[in-house]
């Protein structure tokens, strides 16, 4: 709920009092132990060290952590403030371990974080997981800075609990435009196609994304949570490491960007969020994603480049 005066293609989600009266009461609240059933597809309103030991055990196939990175940061009034680098990662550790038995043997992490942060994630993901490997993704928006570099890209770590995970690359290609259009032989597209709309050619998946667009005041997926993650990173990580019906949780769940859309391609999901505000939020997203299941940036079974044209979905 917000007291701002918004211009007329200001898309931001916001609630009335009355849709917060109605999402408050979806939310699940509990200090009793919870089974699978009572937890999916739900989002829990409460702190997470209070929640963590009534969760069940070897319920998760894919982990989305994104904690507090390691700065101070005011989430709708609650501060998270900054700590040394040894007490950062210590912190991330105890949370790590609490984790992991929730985790199938099968089941994929993946954990964001920007550069201060980095070096402590992998020391504490690798006391309990395997570390596959590091995805840097371009994160467009900030301010310039006068006496260093603009910091304009975030890390996620990717980890597994075993050597047994899944992996689907061919459902996370990317469709980029083709500038250097070679042709076999006997003249027809290599590796390319030729369409109506320009030259494309689908590649695999790297670890340095720069195709997201960061969630803002004209697209419908914007909230007022300040580290909003886009959809379509989101989506990425979930088709990449999960499979239809399997479960996704997200600790860290805030306005519920990994929620909805693991509902939105056929997941299973579990939200945990400590502000009201933003688990209602949440559940405002879930009721929409009943009816609108498109997701910026990825239509036609691939994802497209930032800003490339036909596609572009609001980009």
């Amino acid at each position: 709920m917000t007291d701002k005066t918004r211009g007329e293609r200001n898309r931001t989600l916001t609630l009335c009092p009355e849709e917060l009266e109605l999402f408050t009461s979806r939310l699940l609240k509990s200090s009793a132990p919870l089974s699978v059933s009572e937890i999916q597809n739900r989002t829990l309103c409460g702190d997470l060290p209070e929640i963590l030991p009534h969760l069940p055990s070897s319920f998760v196939d894919l982990l989305f952590l994104d904690p507090p990175y390691n700065l101070t940061k005011n989430f709708n009034g609650r501060i998270f403030r900054a700590r040394d680098g040894e007490e950062y990662e210590l912190w991330l550790a105890s949370l790590l371990e609490k984790l992991a038995r929730l985790l199938k043997p099968t089941a994929s992490i993946y954990i964001c974080g920007d550069w201060r942060s980095t070096s402590a994630i992998f020391n504490a993901a690798s006391r309990y997981f395997q570390v596959q490997n590091r995805i840097t993704w371009e994160r467009e928006k900030g301010r310039g800075a006068l006496k260093n570099w603009k910091n304009c890209a975030e890390d996620i770590w990717f980890c597994t609990v075993s050597g047994e995970f899944v992996f689907n690359s061919e459902a996370v290609k990317l469709k980029r435009k083709v500038i250097a259009p070679y042709r076999d032989h006997e003249g027809k597209p290599k590796d390319w196609q030729e369409t109506s709309e320009g030259d494309f050619r689908l590649t695999y998946p790297s670890n340095l994304w720069t195709d997201m667009t960061i969630p803002f005041w004209s697209m419908a997926e914007n909230t007022e949570h300040p580290t909003q993650k886009p959809e379509k990173l989101l989506a990425k990580l979930i088709l990449a490491s999960s499979l239809s019906g399997q479960v996704i949780f997200d600790p860290f769940v805030g306005s519920g960007t990994t929620s909805v859309v693991a509902k939105k391609l056929g997941r299973k999901f579990v939200g945990i969020e400590i502000d009201e505000l933003y688990c209602c939020l949440t559940e405002k997203r879930l009721l929409l994603a009943e009816t609108d299941k498109s997701i910026q940036g990825y239509s036609d079974g691939v994802f497209w480049e930032r800003n490339s044209g036909a596609k572009r979905q609001g980009e």
